[in-house]
C-alpha cells in the first residue's frame, strides 16, 4: 500500500511534528511504500528525499529534517482521488492512504481534514468537524457539558473584550467571584500549553492573558483544580458500526498518570525533557475509578463525532477525587516518551500494529463516507 506521511506545518507544534512522524514512519510496516510530504512553517509543500527515510530508520533517535526543493514542491489537487491526490513537478503521486501526523494549528483543526475531503483519498484521524470542534476548548467545553460530562468551571474572553476597559474589568471581577484564584489561563485553540499560565494573583492574571492572546483571539479562564493529570487513549470509528451502538466499536486503552516534576506539564515537559514527568500505565486507581474513565473517554469521543485516534486528557481532584474532561488531542503526540503509543502498547497494541489499525480504519472510513450521495 502507498502510505503518504505528512508532517510540519504552519504551527507552533512544527517541531513536534518532525519527531512524532519520525516514530511514525519508522514503524509503519515496511511491507508498504512510504511516501515523506514535509510542510514549511511557511506553509509550503515539498517532497521528502528517500534517503531521509532511510536515514531515520537507522537512527531511533533521530528526526526528520525538510529539504526545500522547489523542483520537488508538491501541489494537491481536488477531486484528484487516490490516483492524483498530490503532484510533483508534474509526476503524480500514488496515494492509497495519507497519515499527517500534524499537531495544532492547520493540522487538527480541520483544515487540513477538509483538504484531504476535497482531494478524495482516505487520511488517517478525525473528520473536519470532529477535528474543528476539539481544536476550540471553549467549543469542546459546550458540547461536554451538553452530554453530562464534567470540564473544568471557566470562563471564555475575546479580544474584543479588551477593547473596553469596563467590561474587561468585570471579567476580571467575575472570574475572581466565580473562580478564584488560582487560575489557568490558555488560549482556546493552541496545544502543548503554549500561552498558557498560571494565575495566583491579579497581577499573575493580566499578563498570562495578555500572553494568551499572543497565540489566539479568545481565551479561556478557568479554575486551577489542584490535579492528578489523567489520560486515556481512544481508538475506533463510530461510522462504520454498522447497527452497533458507536460506544460498544471504541477502544479505551490506559488510563495512564502524568506525574508532571515541573509546575505544570508545560512544552519542554512534553517534548524536550525526558525526566520532565513520571508516566504511570496503568493509573494508579481503582479498578473502578480506571473503568470510570475508560467510560468517560469514550463517551466524549462519541458525542464529538470523532474517529481515528485521540487522547482524551482529564484531570481528577486530589481531594474530592472528582473527574473533569480537560481537552481532547486528534492527533496526539507520537514522540518517544508520548504517552498515546505508550498506553495503547501497555494494553497490547505495538505501534507498529496501531498504524497498521489507523490506517485500516481510514480505509473503512473512506469506503463508508463512498457510498453516501453527495448530488442528486
Amino acid at each position: 500500500m502507498n502510505v503518504t506521511v505528512i508532517y510540519g506545518g504552519k504551527s507552533g507544534e512544527h517541531e513536534v511534528s518532525l519527531v512524532s512522524a519520525a516514530s511514525v514512519a519508522r514503524n509503519i510496516d515496511k511491507k508498504h511504500k512510504i511516501t515523506l510530504i514535509a510542510i514549511t512553517k511557511t506553509g509550503k509543500w515539498f517532497l521528502q528525499p528517500e534517503t531521509e527515510l532511510e536515514r531515520i530508520r537507522n537512527d531511533e533517535k533521530s528526526h526528520f529534517e525538510i529539504t526545500e526543493d522547489t523542483k520537488n514542491e508538491v501541489f494537491a489537487i481536488p477531486g484528484g482521488g487516490k490516483e492524483r491526490a498530490f503532484v510533483v513537478n508534474g509526476c503524480e503521486i500514488p496515494c492509497d492512504v495519507v497519515f499527517p501526523v500534524l499537531h495544532g494549528t492547520f493540522g487538527e483543526d480541520g483544515t487540513i481534514q477538509g483538504l484531504f475531503e476535497m482531494i478524495g483519498v482516505p487520511y488517517v484521524g478525525c473528520s473536519p468537524l470532529g477535528s474543528a470542534i476539539t481544536m476550540d476548548k471553549e467549543k469542546t467545553k459546550a458540547v461536554l457539558e451538553n452530554a453530562g460530562i464534567p470540564v473544568v468551571p471557566g470562563i471564555c474572553v475575546r479580544r474584543s473584550d479588551l477593547a473596553d476597559w469596563k467590561k474587561y474589568d468585570e471579567i476580571l471581577e467575575n472570574a475572581q467571584k466565580q473562580l478564584g484564584f488560582p487560575m489557568f489561563v490558555k488560549p482556546c485553540s493552541a496545544g502543548s500549553s503554549d500561552g498558557a499560565n498560571l494565575a495566583v494573583d491579579l497581577r499573575h492574571l493580566n499578563s498570562a492573558i495578555i500572553d494568551a492572546f499572543n497565540w489566539d483571539d479568545k481565551i479561556l479562564i478557568e479554575k486551577a483544580v489542584n490535579a492528578r493529570e489523567i489520560e486515556c487513549s481512544v481508538t475506533g470509528n463510530p461510522t462504520i458500526c454498522d447497527g452497533q451502538k458507536s460506544f460498544e466499536v471504541l477502544t479505551a486503552y490506559g488510563p495512564g498518570e502524568i506525574a508532571p516534576k515541573h509546575d505544570f506539564y508545560d512544552y519542554d515537559a512534553k517534548y524536550n525533557d525526558p525526566d520532565g514527568a513520571e508516566l504511570l500505565i496503568p493509573a494508579r486507581l481503582e479498578d473502578d475509578k480506571l473503568e470510570e474513565i475508560r467510560n468517560l473517554a469514550k463517551k466524549a469521543f462519541a458525542v464529538l463525532d470523532l474517529c481515528g485516534l485521540s487522547r482524551v486528557d482529564f484531570f481528577m481532584d486530589r481531594d474530592s477525587s472528582e473527574i473533569y474532561l480537560n481537552e481532547i488531542n486528534t492527533m496526539p503526540g507520537f514522540t518517544q516518551i508520548s504517552m498515546f503509543p505508550k498506553m495503547c502498547a501497555k494494553f497490547g497494541l505495538d505501534f507498529t500494529a496501531l498504524t497498521e489499525l489507523l490506517m485500516d480504519e481510514a480505509l473503512s472510513k473512506f469506503e463508508a463516507a463512498s457510498k453516501l450521495k453527495t448530488s442528486r
